[in-house]
């Protein structure tokens, strides 16, 4: 994708974590499993859990009035917000909606979007057209999960590589030649099922049966996962640089989903990239699904691993399936430090 009007970038970012941190040593507690298997396999030694009744918008909210005080702007200037989750906090009305109630975005339109751990670059990329064309002028885009709702605590090959977490970016016109310079997004429908919830929906509406079975929790096939997600990630990352005229040696940071430490090893690897110049925070958080890329760059800025002028690649991989990557030349007036 060629840039054909405005420049847009990100003009503020937050991110929110709860307070609760699980262990891989709280995990061996409940589970048949052990800190060493977790760390060799994921790279993962806690995880950020919410407590009882916290929902999956309070996170973004929280998230959201961070990117907002890093803009240096209120609630009232955003045009449109856009949540990425796959644990809305009910079926409708949409977990966007909720979000512009509470922190009072009263101008705002509002809408979710579902890909999965894709979801934010998703976001990112829809919310950037409504700059770009000068429909809005600035859109907030926020990727929140609490994922440990939607997990079966049974399973030892899904409830240890998640975490809950939300981040958020407010877009806006930034000078030419900065913000978004590339991007790509795909998705293969055929592996549907490959990582899913089954009930919920119309396909099996809840039932006292859907529940008995834990058919309303994650359900993922592991080893098809990771060999896709090996895959594409890195190619991803290199189809967005292309459509942005650059190469892996002009990667100044990679902030790739933080699912597994092995895939971000393949991205890297992939791309030449040192490691040096890879953002890794999965031993800290797990898989925060949509909340992982935010969250990342997030804590990438204030580390200062991303200056201004910097090229950044984003790059995500998620249930749908679907793929999502975003090359951006970095670009951020100083405001307000959260």
């Amino acid at each position: 994708m060629q840039k054909i009007n405005k420049s847009v970038g990100i003009l503020g970012i937050g991110s929110y974590l709860p307070e609760k941190v699980v262990t891989n040593k709280d995990l061996e507690k409940i589970v048949n499993t052990s800190d060493e298997w977790i760390v060799d396999r994921t790279g993962i030694r806690e995880r950020r859990i919410v407590e009882a009744g916290v929902t999956t918008s309070e996170l973004a909210a929280k998230a959201a009035q961070q990117a907002l005080d890093n803009a240096g702007i209120t609630a009232d200037e955003i045009d449109l917000i856009i949540v990425a989750t796959i644990t809305g906090d009910m079926s409708f009305p949409s977990t966007a909606c909720l979000v512009q109630d509470k922190i009072k975005a009263t101008k705002a339109a509002a809408f979710d979007l579902s890909a999965g751990c894709s979801g934010f670059v998703y976001g990112l990329v829809a919310g950037s057209q409504f700059v770009e064309t000068g429909l809005y002028k600035k859109v907030l885009v926020i990727g929140s999960e609490t994922m440990s709702k939607v997990l079966d605590w049974t399973d030892r090959n899904t409830c240890v590589l998640f975490g809950d977490g939300a981040g958020a970016a407010v877009l806006g016109e930034v000078p030419a030649g900065y913000g978004i310079l590339g991007v790509e997004l795909g998705s293969d429908g055929s592996g549907g099922e490959l990582l899913h919830m089954p009930a919920g929906g119309s396909r099996y509406p809840a039932t006292v049966d859907t529940v008995t079975q834990r058919m309303h929790t994650l359900k993922m096939s592991g080893t098809e996962v990771f060999k896709f997600a090996s895959k594409v990630m890195g190619e991803a990352a290199l189809k967005a640089l292309h459509h942005a005229g650059l190469s892996p040696d002009d990667i100044d940071c990679l902030v790739p989903h933080q699912a597994n430490i092995r895939i971000i090893n393949f991205a890297a690897k992939r791309l030449k990239l040192a490691m040096e110049k890879v953002m890794v925070n999965v031993d800290k958080y797990g898989n925060t699904s949509s909340g992982s890329v935010p969250i990342a760059l997030n804590e990438a800025v204030k580390d200062g691993k991303i200056k201004n002028d910097d090229i950044v690649v984003l790059v995500g991989f998620g249930t749908g399936l679907t793929w999502a990557s975003c090359v951006m030349k970095w670009y951020k007036e100083d405001k307000i430090d959260v």
